[in-house]
């Protein structure tokens, strides 16, 4: 594994959006770990080794990407992680932004603007 690699969390609950991400963000040269569950996120993936960043859906089964990101901004631990939030709602930007993410990205998405995005978010 590259070292200097950064990694990128997915939280996406679409397996066809998750992997296609994963895919692409590897091919890119990130390190790439994957979950659909929000629970996951607040312990497991953010504990040892916490990604240089996360690319959180806004609405996941079960739990909404909202409160996730509420949660990660609300601690001294995770706040400093940058998050770009992705929904299918365009319009969803204002309420992305008021829950704490870093960005949006209204799915479907353009790879360029998508990679353009998260690499300005770990510059």
């Amino acid at each position: 594994m590259n070292q200097t690699a950064k990694k990128i969390l997915i939280v996406e609950d679409d397996p066809d959006i998750g992997l296609t991400l994963a895919t692409i963000l590897e091919d890119e040269g990130y390190v790439v770990a994957t979950t659909d569950n929000g629970n996951e996120v607040m312990t497991d993936h953010l504990a040892d080794h916490p990604p240089a960043m996360i690319v959180l859906d806004m609405l996941l089964s079960g739990w909404d990407g909202r409160e996730i990101a509420r949660r990660l901004k609300a601690q001294d631990a995770t706040r400093h992680i940058p998050i770009l939030m992705l929904s299918a709602h365009p319009s969803a930007e204002q309420e992305a932004k008021a829950a704490g993410a870093d960005d949006f990205m209204p799915k479907p998405f353009e790879l360029d603007a998508l990679l353009a995005k998260i690499a300005a978010l770990l510059a």
